[in-house]
């Protein structure tokens, strides 16, 4: 019997594991933020503010959430499982303030930058002085198409 019991557990946790690795999306906007820096740092500079780097721990969380967004084919700055921002935040070790950008469609970074310069929240949240590092990071919405679940996470 424990046998048969320490089977089922050890099936149940080779799921959740691959669900975890499939959740991920690896690849996907991997090195975003090392393409947005110059964005940044422009938009910033322009503005009087520091130039804000790059952070792998941030880049982790808004991969995440493009990954969700993707998954369920929709924007929000919540999980489907109920995690809020600052829940996602706190299960990616983020401590102290921090932010949030989303986006949706077929833009080039270019694009993106500007759509979020010209809405005063997002706008806010890049030109918020205590913000030192950042992750950038997006999702295509299925395979092969070009619309991006895209996720901008700052924090100090």
């Amino acid at each position: 019997m424990k046998k048969g019991i320490l089977k089922g557990a050890a099936l149940c946790a080779a799921l959740f594991l691959a669900a975890c690795q499939t959740a991920r999306t690896p690849g996907e906007g991997g090195g975003a933020s090392t393409s947005a820096y110059g964005y940044l740092a422009e938009i910033r500079s322009a503005n009087g503010l520091g130039k804000l780097v790059s952070d792998p721990q941030l880049e982790k969380a808004a991969l995440q959430q493009a990954g969700y967004m993707a998954r369920a084919g929709r924007m929000a700055h919540t999980t489907g499982w109920g995690k809020d921002f600052a829940a996602r935040m706190k299960d990616n070790s983020v401590q102290g303030a921090a932010a949030e950008n989303i986006a949706y469609g077929r833009m080039d970074m270019a694009k993106l930058f500007d759509i979020w310069m010209n809405s005063p929240g997002h706008r806010r949240n890049m030109l918020d002085p205590r913000f030192s590092r950042f992750g950038l990071a997006y999702v295509r919405g299925g395979a092969g198409s070009d619309q991006k679940y895209w996720a901008l996470v700052m924090g100090r």
